[in-house]
């Protein structure tokens, strides 16, 4: 294996088989302890400080396996894609994951960033087993004796302290530009709100949704199997802020298995696409028309002599239609909505100029917001970049953390 840029740190750091300092652990029997998440971009976090995470966990949690604070946890199934990290906190973890204890050899800081470097994320990637990516899977036995840079103890602590306060400005200026971002979401959720907003004198009729769509498609049945490439399959995860992210998950069904899975009907381009549960009432429209669709993502195309696609689309996102679909909804601990509940959320129709007006109106509004988040994601990915490039070269000794003062670190990216 050729182990690259980790062959060039400096001379008296030790070379060790990880073996020599992690060991994994097997304890259950905790299913009152706190559940815990394993991201890829956040390593080990309790599972409530996230609302990302649609996984159920199991109704018997007592074979979850119990992760002390200092513990190495990794997923072994998306590990190659960086999803492990060093606990700060004590709780469980699903049976599918690795919980290892480390040796006083090595510090906790280091680790969490060494381990989660690119350099390690390549190693990982081929060490791991599996026909296609979305089963690759990594052995123990193979992670551990993967290589090892150790350099000595109090050298180690100065790298885990100079990455904590270079990374945390870092995180302080993502924070700032995610709350931005939401700022901008709740602008457009208000502009939207205005305009479906109607007085008393405005004439503004309903009519229920069964009649505002021509055809209504849900897929239904098992699933196609995942496959590494093909066409992307958009799941419920995929459809967030009025929008296919293909991003979001990447899973993809073989071509020869679309036809059979989409006999329903094929998306069309402007077809408004609805999530019915995990999560409910999350909106996109149809751009490209090569992707298949999950289970809980339904196609509405618009009767155009009644309703418009744009009409549909911007007030199912409206807090008024949130609000219809909420009502509607069934569940304790997810909601969801069946397709008779669905179908009589009422659509409110003016005439048809006075909708093109506030849809006008709308569509300014929204482009310049959209214009503003755009450029704060792109701010995000350069914080990425610097972010991955600053650990890199602080674990493989590029330079000297005692002299490195950081100042370079968020130039460029400020907020």
């Amino acid at each position: 294996m050729n182990f690259g840029i980790l062959n060039s740190a400096p001379s008296h750091w030790e070379r060790r088989p990880l073996w020599t300092v992690v060991r994994r652990r097997d304890i259950t029997g905790r299913p009152q302890a706190e559940l815990l998440s394993v991201y890829r971009d956040h390593g080990v976090v309790p599972r409530s400080s996230r609302e990302d995470n649609f996984n159920k966990p199991s109704e018997d949690l007592a074979a979850y396996r119990y992760v002390r604070p200092g513990d190495l946890v990794l997923n072994k199934m998306k590990t190659w894609q960086g999803s492990l990290g060093v606990s700060q906190y004590e709780g469980i973890v699903s049976p599918a994951y690795f919980v290892c204890e480390m040796s006083p050899d090595i510090d906790a800081r280091y680790a969490h960033h060494l381990l989660r470097s690119e350099p390690y994320i390549h190693l990982y990637r081929a060490a791991s087993k599996g026909i296609r990516p979305n089963q690759w899977d990594l052995p123990f036995d193979e992670f551990r004796q993967l290589p090892l840079l150790l350099p000595p103890l109090t050298e180690q602590r100065r790298i885990a302290r100079f990455l904590d306060e270079e990374t945390a400005k870092l995180t302080h200026i993502e924070d700032r530009s995610h709350r931005l971002t939401r700022l901008l979401e709740e602008r457009k959720s208000a502009l939207a709100s205005d305009c479906f907003t109607f007085d008393r004198s405005e004439d503004a009729p309903s009519v229920p949704l069964r009649r505002a769509v021509k055809r209504w498609i849900d897929y239904r049945g098992a699933t196609p199997s995942k496959t590494d490439a093909g066409i992307p399959l958009v799941t419920a995860k995929n459809i967030r802020e009025g929008r296919v992210d293909l991003e979001a998950s990447r899973e993809y069904i073989a071509a020869d298995a679309y036809t059979d899975w989409m006999r329903r009907g094929l998306p069309e381009m402007n077809d408004v696409l609805l999530t019915t549960e995990a999560p409910l009432g999350q909106v996109a429209m149809v751009n490209d028309t090569s992707i298949a669709l999950a289970q809980r993502v339904i196609v509405l195309r618009s009767e155009l002599a009644i309703c418009s696609p744009e009409w549909l689309y911007w007030y199912l996102r409206s807090p008024q239609g949130q609000a219809e679909l909420e009502l509607r909804a069934t569940g304790s601990t997810a909601l969801g909505i069946k397709a008779d509940r669905l179908r009589g959320v009422p659509i409110p129709l003016p005439a048809s100029s006075e909708a093109f007006r506030r849809l006008s109106q709308l569509s300014t509004s929204v482009t310049r917001v959209d214009s503003l988040q755009q450029q704060l994601i792109e701010q995000r990915t350069l914080i990425a970049e610097r972010r991955r490039s600053l650990i890199t070269a602080a674990v493989t000794g590029q330079f000297d953390v005692t002299t490195a003062s950081g100042r370079n670190v968020t130039e460029g990216v400020s907020v």
